[in-house]
């Protein structure tokens, strides 16, 4: 008898660990969203935490009713906003496009720095860089 109480009770409380887990998620997917809106004025998103904070399971089930599509689509956005400024920062990071490398080069030529020689090969390794690799012969 006691082994099938201590059984069930591991078990009713793995189930009310993960609903208290997932009910928190929820929580701060709110919050998150509530903090990322830009259409939506800061009285009322101090209500919306207001009513978070002392009821926050109706509250969470609500939000989740009344704005759970744009949820969506903010987040999306908000992905999309950090991935323009990741691929940013890593233009200016990584480099200069082939063209100024090609511009800088027939500068350093006209100046009488770089040969030639040495101008096509910079201009050949700059357009052969935006290229695709080859794909590799058949044996």
């Amino acid at each position: 008898m006691d082994f099938w109480y201590t059984f069930w009770a591991v078990i009713w409380y793995g189930l009310v660990i993960s609903a208290l887990i997932a009910s928190l998620m929820a929580l701060f997917s709110v919050l998150a969203d509530l903090v990322r809106d830009r259409s939506l004025s800061g009285w009322y998103k101090a209500i919306w935490v207001f009513f978070l904070v002392f009821v926050p399971f109706l509250t969470t089930f609500v939000y989740l009713i009344a704005r759970g599509r744009g949820m969506a689509d903010r987040s999306a956005e908000s992905a999309q906003r950090q991935k323009d400024a990741a691929d940013g920062y890593i233009r200016t990071v990584a480099g200069t496009s082939p063209s100024d490398e090609i511009a800088k080069a027939r500068a350093l030529l006209d100046a009488g720095t770089i040969t030639a020689a040495e101008f096509d090969a910079i201009k050949a390794n700059a357009v052969g860089s935006t290229r695709a690799a080859p794909a590799p012969a058949a044996a």
